[in-house]
């Protein structure tokens, strides 16, 4: 056998073996490719949580375990509560509406002249409201063929938010899990950083810490409280499905608009049925949960790394539609993230900064 076969025959099987290692990778790939985007979120949400957690666990004594399941317990009840909550406001708000309806109860006022007069789309929305006002059952009618090719995303949706919740309620229980390898994983994740950057690895680590617990301090929970205390407020007085009210303000905040586009419209169709008081008590608590994060955001983000919100803004659309509800959460995140990361590639100041943020955070 001369040396050209020789080459030969080594480049076959270089080559068959670098497929198969290929056909494992991606194999592989395909099978945890459905865990994912749970891993991911439950990784962010350890990160967030890992200084409440070494609080938490100094105060039991050192007993981490302990810590990790009273905080994986507790998240579970901030989630599964509120979701069962808004399944049973919106099935309850669709069975009244649909009882009026059926009775002829629902009593919709004239829309007042002005409302003509808006730019843009006033004309079109006096001439529903009008008819609205005069007919319901009219303006169902006119518009069945768009409430039919509406109703297959609506039916969409609720499937998809109940797979949603399994994957939140799966990520929390992984979070819940890191919290008590939180010092295994830091190592392995400095040890991947400084394979694939170098010496500066360790910096990338701290500056991806400082990253998570910003975005997800600063708009991530603010964008809760936000939706919550805007729902307590629906939900007092009297508007019906406050859970999907507050699930909608909550799509808001993420994506950094006001919750007055939701309030503020609500806060005027409680005009049409309350009295003044409480309604002008409520449109004060919807100016008041609308301009809540100017306080929020500093007293929860603290002196963490500065974000544009820009990339938050299309981290959580481009997550959404990538990923449904979970994908605006983790697209918000990641986005911010790679955009410091490759911003500190370039910057080597970026990493010292993110380093003294995160010393005086902790």
């Amino acid at each position: 056998m001369n040396s050209n076969e020789e080459h030969y025959n080594k480049a076959i099987y270089t080559a068959l073996r670098i497929g198969f290692i290929a056909l494992l990778f991606v194999w592989s790939f395909e099978i945890i490719k459905p865990f994912i985007l749970p891993v991911l979120w439950g990784i962010i949400i350890s990160v967030a949580l890992y200084p409440m957690f070494k609080k938490l666990a100094k105060l039991f004594g050192g007993r981490e375990k302990l810590a990790s399941s009273l905080i994986t317990i507790l998240a579970l009840s901030l989630l599964i509560i509120p979701s069962v909550l808004f399944v049973e406001s919106t099935i309850s708000g669709i069975q009244n509406l649909a009882s009026q309806m059926g009775n002829g109860d629902i009593q919709i006022p004239l829309p007042d002249k002005s409302v003509s007069e808006w730019p843009l789309i006033g004309g079109k929305i006096y001439e529903i409201w009008l008819l609205a006002s005069q007919s319901l059952e009219a303006l169902l009618t006119k518009f069945s063929a768009e409430l039919m090719a509406f109703a297959p995303s609506v039916l969409s949706f609720a499937g998809g938010f109940s797979t949603t919740i399994l994957l939140f309620i799966i990520s929390i229980i992984i979070a819940g899990a890191l919290l008590t390898k939180a010092e295994a994983s830091e190592k392995a994740a400095k040890s991947i950083f400084n394979t694939l950057i170098g010496e500066k690895g360790e910096g990338f680590v701290t500056l991806s810490v400082s990253i998570i617990r910003s975005v997800v301090q600063g708009v991530l929970g603010v964008a809760v409280i936000q939706s919550f205390l805007g729902g307590i407020g629906i939900w007092i007085i009297g508007i019906p499905m406050p859970g999907l009210w507050a699930l909608i303000i909550l799509f808001l905040a993420i994506l950094q608009l006001p919750p007055l586009l939701i309030l503020g419209p609500l806060a005027i169709y409680v005009f049409s049925f309350a009295n003044t008081t409480p309604a002008v008590l409520f449109l004060i608590w919807s100016l008041l949960v609308s301009a809540s994060d100017a306080f929020l955001k500093p007293l929860l983000l603290g002196r963490g790394v500065d974000v544009p919100m820009l990339a938050i803004l299309l981290g959580a659309i481009g997550g959404m539609m990538m990923s449904g509800i979970i994908g605006l959460f983790v697209g918000a995140v990641v986005l911010a993230l790679s955009y410091k990361v490759f911003q500190a590639l370039l910057v080597d100041d970026v990493l010292e900064k993110s380093d003294e943020n995160t010393v005086v955070a902790e």
